[in-house]
């Protein structure tokens, strides 16, 4: 039976080991983008060292590591960034530092900790035997920290995930998510249950996060006059009709799409903002949006175009089973998923070959907040 609305995140992460699909062989996006905003998070480290007189022991959290290359990437820039503000403060001995890597209960932890020696060889050598890696399982919409413990807090690329689908989407029965036309019910349901979330989110971190300790948050967004109609949510609308033909081929039930529906929205700068300002426990340094190109090559030969716009429907198709093959399983079964994702990759070849839609380009919000 499939798991209900409420059960159903508990499913939710990204498809481990380091296989084909895994989300460690199809992260080269999310990694990407950690390269344009890691300037955000060395700013922020310094501005938190100042503010904390460079304590002698530093807590750092992880939250939404996810699995291989990634999840220790984030944590071993930081752990460096914290080094070289010392360094330059002429500090002369290193913080201890503890390295807490958070996220949900189904997430491939084995692989992240089989490469904590790879991610001490990245260190520098000034804090060999200084640093400790550990886990932290558990929803961060939920607390997972003793109070007043964690000095910095990253995340990227998991706060657009909803601690649940979103109430009031009855009406949404052809789609998984926002899709035209759409009821504008299921646009303010995805909402209100992104702004409840994210301020429960700003709210336990306030209880977590010492005084003028500082977070750095990056989401998948979208730009604030976004036409909703439009391509925002198009990753989404894709899935939708790969999973409707499934069940014009009686593939899958009716009833089946009808009750299921991604808990996942990306916000606005806008969106962003207010939930930061009206929950309160957080001052904003800084807010930044990046737009994000996600390249292929075209030649001028048309069989060429037709073979590369294939291969970028594949790679595209691989890069969201690895994000959501867990929830489909959940919901549908193991079977599903091979027919869903050649259909994915063959709509997507199609989208990508309107000239309209080319280059494929996202929007990241990046974020850097101070406990008050």
């Amino acid at each position: 039976m499939p798991p209900s609305r409420d059960s159903l995140v508990d499913a939710l992460s990204m498809k481990g080991g380091n296989g084909e699909h895994s989300y460690d062989t199809n992260s080269h996006y999310q990694r990407s983008v950690f390269s344009k905003i890691q300037h955000v998070v060395i700013e922020s480290i310094e501005e938190m060292l100042m503010n904390l007189d460079f304590p002698v022991c530093i807590k750092v959290a992880d939250l939404g590591c996810s699995s291989g290359q990634n999840t220790l990437l984030a944590m071993s820039e930081i752990v460096n960034a914290i080094i070289e503000s010392y360094q330059q403060k002429g500090r002369i001995n290193p913080p201890e530092i503890d390295c807490c890597l958070n996220d949900l209960l189904e997430n491939d932890f084995n692989t992240a900790f089989k490469l904590v020696p790879t991610f001490h060889k990245y260190l520098k050598n000034d804090v060999k035997g200084k640093c400790f890696v550990s886990g932290v399982p558990g929803s961060f919409y939920s607390r997972l920290f003793p109070s007043k413990s964690l000095d910095f807090v990253h995340s990227t690329f998991s706060l657009h995930w909803l601690s649940k689908v979103p109430y009031g989407l009855e009406d949404n029965n052809k789609s998984i998510h926002i899709k035209d036309p759409y009821p504008q019910n299921v646009y303010k349901s995805y909402l209100n249950q992104f702004k409840n979330d994210f301020s429960l989110f700003l709210r336990l971190r306030s209880e977590e996060v010492v005084p003028n300790g500082h977070m750095v948050l990056t989401f998948v967004g979208r730009k604030v006059f976004d036409n909703l109609s439009k391509d925002c949510f198009q990753v989404w609308s894709l899935l939708s009709d790969c999973l409707l033909d499934l069940v014009s081929e009686g593939v899958i039930k009716e009833s089946e799409v009808e009750s299921f529906n991604m808990p996942f929205y990306n916000p606005n700068e806008v969106e962003v903002r207010e939930v930061v300002l009206n929950e309160g426990s957080f001052k904003i340094n800084k807010i930044e949006t990046h737009d994000h190109i996600v390249p292929y090559k075209i030649e001028k030969d048309d069989e060429q175009i037709s073979l590369l716009l294939i291969e970028a429907g594949k790679e595209r198709a691989s890069g969201i089973r690895c994000i959501t093959e867990p929830l489909l399983v959940a919901h549908f079964g193991e079977t599903v998923i091979e027919p869903v994702f050649d259909k994915y990759a063959q709509y997507m070849g199609k989208y990508l070959s309107v000239s309209s839609h080319r280059p494929n380009m996202t929007l990241n919000i990046v974020v850097s907040l101070t406990r008050k």
